[in-house]
């Protein structure tokens, strides 16, 4: 069972161990919420499950208990040795625990030779590595799902549609090879300590063929909404041959987007369309 609050602030003075912000260390302490990204994962004996930054163990232990086979990165030593010595000795052939980075680990470790097979990723995301672990993540091996718990500003970003100020790349390159569903919004009460921002749970789920972009449309889509008051065919003139942009130009052209549109006025389908023009 998770923590309650008061549970978790005894351990935390146990370990001598102050939450530190800069690492996003907000630790869940209501039930529901693991119970919820359980069920949302459905999480069954056998699955092979991603998990980041588990902190404390609450939702490890979920994991584990619902016969997972949980591979984890924890960068707080604190906390990794906390883990070792409590769920390590329960699940000794089930956690895979490292203590490290999730930029540089963005699946915990998980053996190239596994991610042929279907994996999970389910997690409380640390909000200050939200996006660039994403990016990490998307560039890689891709899991069949994804529970995440995210700042409710980085969801917003995910799943934000063409034409509102919130749609980036990154939410080109997530809904490339993702679907989602609405999230479900999470209290700050449900934290401890209690963040400052809010918080929603949110699945993506695999398309049946993903396309993800290559490195250099990825990075040509970046530039791109680095000047997103540019206008696209501006842009496209200093950064694709003439031939090139005049291709793609003309199709998003056919569908109602002149070259005087801006970046984040053209659909993902669009965007995706610009990899058969770019090299």
């Amino acid at each position: 069972m998770p923590f309650t609050p008061t549970e978790t602030r005894a351990l935390l003075d146990q370990l001598g161990h102050r939450p530190k912000r800069f690492l996003g260390q907000n630790f869940l302490v209501d039930g529901n919420i693991v119970r919820k990204s359980i069920s949302l994962g459905e999480v069954a004996p056998g699955d092979v499950v991603v998990e980041i930054g588990p902190g404390l163990g609450t939702l490890t232990g979920a994991l584990l208990d619902a016969g997972a086979e949980v591979w984890a990165v924890e960068k707080d030593r604190v906390l990794h040795e906390h883990l070792c010595r409590t769920l390590k000795t329960r699940f000794p052939d089930h956690l895979h625990l490292m203590e490290g980075d999730a930029i540089e680990w963005p699946l915990a470790g998980l053996p190239a030779t596994r991610t042929d097979a279907a994996f999970k990723i389910i997690a409380n995301l640390p909000y200050a590595i939200s996006t660039p672990w994403m990016d990490a993540v998307l560039s890689g091996p891709l899991p069949s799902l994804m529970v995440l718990m995210l700042q409710r500003e980085a969801a917003e970003r995910y799943t934000a549609a063409p034409g509102t100020r919130s749609f980036g790349a990154i939410s080109i390159f997530l809904q490339t090879v993702y679907d989602f569903t609405p999230g479900f919004r999470v209290a700050a009460s449900c934290f401890h300590p209690r963040p400052d921002v809010d918080s929603c749970l949110q699945v993506f789920t695999r398309k049946d063929e993903p396309q993800p972009f290559p490195p250099a449309v990825k990075a040509l889509i970046r530039r791109c909404f680095q000047q997103r008051r540019k206008q696209i065919g501006a842009f496209l003139r200093l950064h694709l041959p003439p031939d090139t942009s005049a291709a793609w130009l003309a199709e998003i052209a056919a569908c109602g987007f002149g070259a005087q549109t801006r970046a984040e006025q053209i659909p993902v389908a669009l965007w995706q369309r610009l990899g058969v023009y770019s090299p």
